[in-house]
């Protein structure tokens, strides 16, 4: 029986053009991904002070550090950005939380009009009462949203 589904898969995976091996490292990949978001996606929510997407712009931050620091950062985020995007779009037809972390993805990379998005994002109902039971269970007042 597990050599006839063995088979199976692997004749879909070949049909698809996805080599086996590649698949056999991305599933782990996945679910490290898919734990890492049910237990920190949370835990960020309820550090969200509650005004964040209540303003009509984000204020900017002062800035502080060496600016090498600052900058090496910067780029850091936004490559761990790339990385998440790139393996989001993979699990969209790979097993794995792929539009989850493409939603990572964005919140790491700069992008122009991302602000507005989330706040437009965090409007949709069912996401406004996700993050709202996620702040209660943590003891935090419900975000002020727009």
């Amino acid at each position: 029986m597990i050599d006839a589904i063995q088979s199976l898969v692997t004749r879909v995976l070949a049909l698809l053009g996805i080599d086996p091996r590649w698949l056999a490292w991305a599933t782990p990949v996945s679910l490290l991904t898919l734990v890492a978001t049910v237990i920190l996606l949370p835990l960020l929510v309820a550090r969200l002070p509650q005004d964040y997407f209540y303003r009509e712009h984000r204020p900017p931050r002062p800035h502080k550090g060496h600016w090498l620091l600052r900058y090496g950062l910067l780029l850091f985020k936004n490559l761990l950005g790339a990385v998440l995007l790139v393996a989001g779009l993979a699990m969209m037809v790979l097993p794995g939380p792929g539009v989850v972390t493409i939603l990572g993805a964005f919140a790491l990379l700069n992008l122009p009009g991302k602000y507005r998005l989330e706040r437009w994002l965090v409007s949709q109902p069912q996401v406004r009462a996700a993050i709202s039971m996620m702040r209660e269970k943590a003891g935090r007042p419900p975000l002020d949203l727009p």
